[in-house]
């Protein structure tokens, strides 16, 4: 009987038990659920979706992955000009223009596909889509544009967007801009037009095959010259940018690795007997650490001013105090009886030091300075942007002046690449500093 009581109570125990900790996961499940909802709020995720235009997200994606020419009528002068992303250094040669382009005196007849033509006309812009009908316009000084469609104006579609001195139209196929000033049509196609020539190049609308023909015919160094001093997309520019990046971060991390670890012995329990030496020294540790790079890079281009050498020794300041920490605890884990060992033959502090300690802790502290290296090559595009030095700085100009995206997609790309290309190399140097060369043994 008294076996039975003693069942009931240990099973009501557990019941009990079991039903605390139910109660307790489902209150934490409530209270992440509940700061869920606070984020949801404060964060103005409603207004952010209420905000949010697909058509502005479509546009961006075009621009990363296609070019647009345009061709512009200065509405006061005639002149009509055709131009690759609308830059000088992508204009048509005098005489020259794309061939869905066709000019008869002061008329320019523009086929943007789908059957949709723009026709700038000495007097008169129109542009006729056949599911819409035809649009035209006049431009005054006094009137602005003066348009007429084939529906009421109150009854336009999405697609137009109409004022007083401004309209534009958006299609798939082309957009149309006309103000007091200058019309323009931009026109998309897929790809990078004039990556690797540019119009005034003899080598322009080669084919690949024809290309490498002639590289292998005598004309190798011309055609490099023409891509490597290419006068849209820069890659001579590009190419020192990211080198300044990696320059940067190298030196950054080198610097403080340099650094950190005499100071590290310092804030090591086992080599610094002195606790206030320690405790100061892993203090300094904290401040260089707990301040971002990027606030330094701030306060030292205020005082050394812009350029790469300012982020590099951001990274080195910021670096420097992680380096510290983690060289510390590395030393404080080594064995003393090697170290023993080698006090035994009579060896000095130093000769300690270089035989009996860092043999320890050398695998341990070029794996991190591998990762810091690999990592601050990331750092350093985003420091550059601000220092002034390295692909961080086109990447954030050619966002900044509003450039067509695709340039900004390249290097974006360039960076993704720089950055498997670091872990892919401090892979291979791990494999060979670290673990050693298995072939050999």
């Amino acid at each position: 009987m008294a076996m039975l009581d003693a069942t009931g109570d240990l099973r009501a125990q557990t019941e009990t038990v079991f039903a605390r900790k139910r109660m307790v996961t489902f209150g934490i499940l409530g209270l992440i659920s509940a700061y869920f909802v606070y984020i949801f709020f404060a964060f103005g995720i409603p207004e952010i979706w209420a905000k949010a235009d697909g058509q502005n997200a479509r546009t961006l994606v075009s621009d990363m992955i296609t070019y647009k020419t345009h061709i512009t009528r200065d509405n006061r002068s005639g002149d009509v000009s055709y131009a690759i992303e609308g830059e000088k250094k992508g204009r048509y040669p005098e005489g020259k223009s794309p061939d869905w382009v066709t000019t008869d005196g002061d008329t320019t007849v523009i086929q943007l596909g789908g059957d949709q033509v723009v026709t700038y006309g000495p007097d008169v812009i129109t542009m006729n889509i056949p599911e819409f009908g035809l649009m035209s316009f006049q431009v005054s000084r006094s009137s602005g544009v003066v348009a007429e469609y084939p529906v009421p104006v109150d009854e336009l579609p999405e697609w137009i967007n109409a004022s007083k001195n401004r309209v534009a139209i958006t299609t798939e196929e082309g957009r149309l801009s006309v103000t007091r000033n200058r019309t323009e049509v931009f026109r998309y196609f897929l790809g990078w037009e004039l990556f690797f020539f540019t119009l005034d190049s003899p080598y322009h609308g080669m084919g690949v095959g024809e290309v490498i023909g002639r590289m292998f015919s005598g004309e190798f160094s011309d055609i490099m010259d023409d891509f490597w001093n290419n006068p849209m997309w820069l890659h001579k520019e590009v190419f020192w940018a990211i080198m300044e990046t990696l320059l940067m971060a190298f030196l950054g991390t080198a610097g403080a690795a340099i650094l950190a670890l005499p100071l590290a012995f310092l804030a090591a329990k086992n080599f610094s007997p002195i606790m206030a030496i320690r405790f100061g020294m892993r203090r300094v540790f904290d401040f260089f650490r707990g301040v971002d790079a990027l606030i330094w890079t701030i306060i030292l281009t205020r005082a050394f001013g812009l350029g790469p050498l300012t982020g590099a020794l951001a990274i080195l300041i910021t670096d420097t105090g992680s380096f510290g920490k983690m060289f510390s605890e590395a030393l404080e884990n080594v064995d003393d009886k090697q170290i023993e060992g080698i006090r035994s033959t009579g060896a000095k502090p130093l000769q300690r030091y270089r035989f009996g300690v860092l043999p320890q802790v050398t695998p341990v502290l070029l794996s991190q300075i591998l990762y810091y290296i690999e990592s601050n090559t990331r750092s350093a595009t985003v420091i550059g942007a601000i220092t002034g030095g390295g692909i961080g700085l086109m990447l954030t100009q050619a966002i900044i002046t509003q450039k067509d995206w695709e340039e900004v997609t390249y290097y974006i790309t360039l960076v993704v690449l720089l950055v498997i290309f670091m872990d892919w190399l401090s892979g291979k140097l791990r494999a060979a500093l670290i673990k050693g060369d298995e072939g050999g043994h």
